[in-house]
């Protein structure tokens, strides 16, 4: 039996699996390919690297995903820690300085004494299984090599589908004669901070309206830019490629060629706002969200994309104050890869066929950064449970007493019980109120005092939980 635990992956996942690990007096080795192989969507040597969106999603407790967050705070998530230290101006969203993130999280994870950093490319899961407890984090962007094995011991022909990031522009490019800051949610924002502690907490955060750039369509301004996206050209993928794109991270070309007007209820609805020009809504809106700690560039919000570079340039810069802008990175697709966790796994991302390897991160099916952590979370503190029980009772020789399950009442243990329920439809799933069981009593009808009181639910059951461990 090993006298360490191995995670296999130096993403959101696996860093914050090798965190809880490390903080319950267990080493940890470890194993991340880069910088010696990266990925399609890979650049940076760091840990924890953020491919996508700079986006950690909403901070509210009416929001699922600001729910999980705060869940995540009180159970002392290395990730979302370091988020909130390397957070820039996003209204009511978390979002961060991605590569202050990541490089903050590379060096708490290296001055781990704890935790060793292998960087080498792992190919053989079960024989590292044969002789102790194994939480394989890949990631959506699982290396060939690594995903042909998943298969073997899965037993699955499909593991993938296709998603896409959004371009990235320089804001000294966008032209504020058009241009206006604002955050749509900053009045609704205040209304919502009711439970003490967290509005304490976030009345020391500054409220900085400079957070989104605000760029307003006339009704011909944006009909003429909706039809050069749907017959712009793509970087042209296979069939069987077209069939397997995740909803969640839809490229805004394929959005839009559902109808003229799907964007303008999607990511560019203009509700909230005037446009200063003529103190009228405009017909259209497009939102570019801060992407560093100097405000010094910035993403285009929903437009994720498949577009080939050129025709990215082209298209984009047709919309009103980005007609000169300067593309510091252009939106890409790639490959994601997850496994049916609805057959594989229990609630704790256990392999059922093979109780030595967990999974976690988003190739369990858990769509977005922070479940991504939860995930690692839970299945870093069960691997040490385990662990432990095979030091009292002898490799091979475990009880299920080992399993420490959160409640479905909380985001963190309902994702756990979504990913691990039998589903014939099984896909990946971001935190939302929908997973979890419905108040008790009589229905409330307005949404936010509901969520409200989800909420409320759900950090209740986490204190009980936190009792009972103590």
């Amino acid at each position: 039996m090993n006298e360490y635990i191995t995670v296999i992956g130096g993403g959101l996942a696996g860093c914050e699996a090798a965190y809880q690990i490390a903080k319950r007096g267990v080493k940890v080795k470890l194993y991340e390919m880069k910088p010696k192989k990266f990925s399609p969507a890979h650049s940076n040597k760091d840990l924890a690297e953020i491919v996508c969106s700079n986006s950690f999603k909403s901070n509210l407790l009416t929001n699922a995903c600001g729910l999980l967050k705060e869940e995540l705070r009180r159970l002392d998530s290395l990730l979302i820690k370091i988020a909130d230290e390397t957070s820039v101006p996003a209204g009511q969203a978390l979002a961060v300085d991605r590569e202050e993130f990541s490089h903050k999280v590379t060096e708490m994870i290296k001055n781990n004494e704890l935790i060793e950093i292998i960087n080498e490319e792992v190919t053989d899961i079960e024989e590292i299984a044969k002789e102790g407890i194994v939480i394989v984090a890949t990631g959506p962007l699982t290396s060939d090599g690594l995903a042909k094995q998943i298969q073997e011991i899965t037993g699955q022909d499909k593991l993938y589908f296709y998603d896409a990031a959004a371009p990235i522009v320089s804001k000294d490019s966008i032209n504020f004669d058009i241009a206006f800051y604002g955050d749509r949610y900053s009045q609704e924002k205040k209304k919502e901070e009711t439970i003490e502690q967290w509005k304490k907490r976030l009345e020391k955060q500054e409220s900085d309206e400079q957070s989104y750039i605000n760029l307003p369509m006339t009704k011909e301004e944006y009909e003429r830019f909706w039809q050069e996206l749907v017959n712009a050209e793509v970087v042209t993928l296979h069939e069987f490629e077209k069939r397997e794109i995740f909803e969640g991270c839809m490229p805004i070309e394929i959005m839009a060629k559902r109808g003229i007007d799907t964007l303008r209820f999607g990511p560019l609805k203009p509700v909230g706002f005037d446009d200063p020009r003529t103190a009228k809504r405009p017909y259209a809106l497009v939102q570019l969200r801060q992407d560093d700690k100097q405000a010094s560039i910035y993403n285009l919000v929903g437009f994720q994309t498949n577009l080939k570079y050129g025709e990215q340039k082209r298209v984009f810069s047709m919309i009103p104050g980005l007609e000169n802008a300067e593309f510091v990175k252009y939106g890409v697709m790639h490959r994601n890869t997850y496994i049916n966790s609805s057959k594989l796994l229990d609630e704790t991302y256990n392999l059922k066929t093979n109780k030595n390897i967990y999974f976690a991160g988003q190739i369990t099916g858990v769509e977005g950064y922070v479940e991504s952590i939860s995930s690692g979370l839970v299945a870093g503190i069960n691997a040490v449970s385990r662990w432990q029980d095979f030091q009292k009772r002898g490799f091979g020789d475990v009880e299920k007493n080992h399993e420490i399950v959160f409640s479905e009442f909380t985001v963190i243990g309902a994702l756990a019980k979504y990913i691990s329920t039998s589903n014939e439809k099984f896909q990946p799933m971001n935190a939302n109120f929908g997973i979890l069981p419905e108040l008790e009593g009589k229905k409330i009808r307005d949404k936010k005092e509901r969520y409200m009181k989800l909420a409320e639910r759900s950090l209740k059951n986490l204190l009980d939980l936190e009792v009972k461990w103590s």
